[in-house]
């Protein structure tokens, strides 16, 4: 968009807010006005279409912070009726009414450095291909079509729909349903970005992202370590001690078996290879931590039997090597 139409026109009186209107109340206005002109609900009227693209430009706009500061910058300089316009007979009007504002005692180029800083040059940036704000430097609409802006959503995903990927079905701003394919092995906090599926560009140009934050419920059993799932596996003292083979679950699938040696102490993480997280990252493990899981309830035969183990047993402190550090 050129900065001729930024001078032109008045994106507040399109949307009907104060130029001090909050984010909050100018999303609020647009969602309005944008329901009610979308094409789909005007069955092809011409001047509805012809208003939702222009709601749809002025939103573009004030909804961005950067872009609403340059707007007013140039809103304000033009509010004493300079243009970017060609000179008028006998070469009077055009840049010289720009030009007029910083002074006429100065050299050309403290006109033009003028000119840049109150546009909020970046640094290094000149008239070309780039937009207001944007890395590239130069001057949105000075150089092609603006950018339609993102749109942001959020979901929640269960733990195993978040570790196995699934197409979700989310609900756009304007009401309509949209379809996100959810990787496998997506995390919680990340952001998952659709490429072209945001606002569209008011003159043309590329349309915006749409911007979706993943939010992930913890599971009861199983946690992420990277590409690896861990869990808590309860052994008996006796299982532990004499070693077994036991079960343990995996995610979504059958248990597997996995053998405890004699003598496994808790807290011994066992390997189970492949049964991690499948993403196009790679693969991980399933990491099984062996608890030793002490008895609650003992009966008189119970208590009896590990009263002669006890003084079996062999006569180790098992504290005697934290004793001697503790020391150090």
């Amino acid at each position: 968009m050129a900065s001729q139409d930024w001078f032109d026109k008045d994106f507040y009186k399109v949307l009907g807010v104060a130029k001090d209107v909050s984010d909050a109340d100018l999303k609020k206005t647009y969602r309005k006005l944008a329901r009610q002109y979308h094409p789909d609900s005007t069955q092809g009227d011409p001047a509805a279409e012809a208003k939702f693209k222009e709601i749809s430009e002025a939103y573009a706009v004030l909804s961005d912070k950067e872009q609403r500061e340059e707007y007013d910058q140039i809103r304000a300089m033009g509010s004493g009726s300079a243009r970017f316009q060609a000179p008028g007979p006998g070469g009077a009007g055009g840049f010289e009414d720009v030009f007029s504002r910083f002074g006429r005692g100065g050299s050309s180029q403290a006109d033009f450095d003028d000119l840049f800083a109150m546009f909020g040059e970046q640094t290094g940036g000149r008239f070309g291909s780039g937009r207001f704000g944007q890395p590239t430097g130069g001057f949105r609409g000075f150089g092609g079509p603006q950018r339609g802006a993102d749109v942001t959503a959020r979901t929640t995903l269960d733990f195993q729909t978040a570790v196995k990927g699934e197409t979700i079905t989310l609900q756009g701003e304007d009401g309509k349903p949209f379809k996100v394919k959810i990787p496998a092995g997506v995390s919680d906090g990340q952001k998952i970005r659709l490429r072209g599926r945001g606002r569209p560009s008011p003159d043309g140009g590329e349309s915006g992202d749409i911007v979706v934050s993943v939010t992930v419920r913890p599971h009861p059993v199983f946690t992420r370590d990277g590409l690896n799932l861990r869990v808590t596996v309860p052994v008996t003292f006796t299982e532990a001690a004499l070693g077994a083979t036991i079960e343990v679950p995996t995610l979504g699938g059958d248990p597997v078996k996995l053998r405890v040696a004699p003598g496994t102490p808790s807290g011994r993480v066992l390997r189970v290879k492949g049964r991690g997280v499948q993403s196009s990252k790679g693969t991980g493990d399933l990491l099984a931590e062996v608890q030793v899981a002490v008895p609650a309830h003992l009966d008189d035969r119970a208590r009896e039997a590990l009263e002669r183990f006890h003084e079996l047993e062999p006569k180790e402190n098992p504290r005697a090597d934290l004793m001697s550090k503790a020391k150090e």
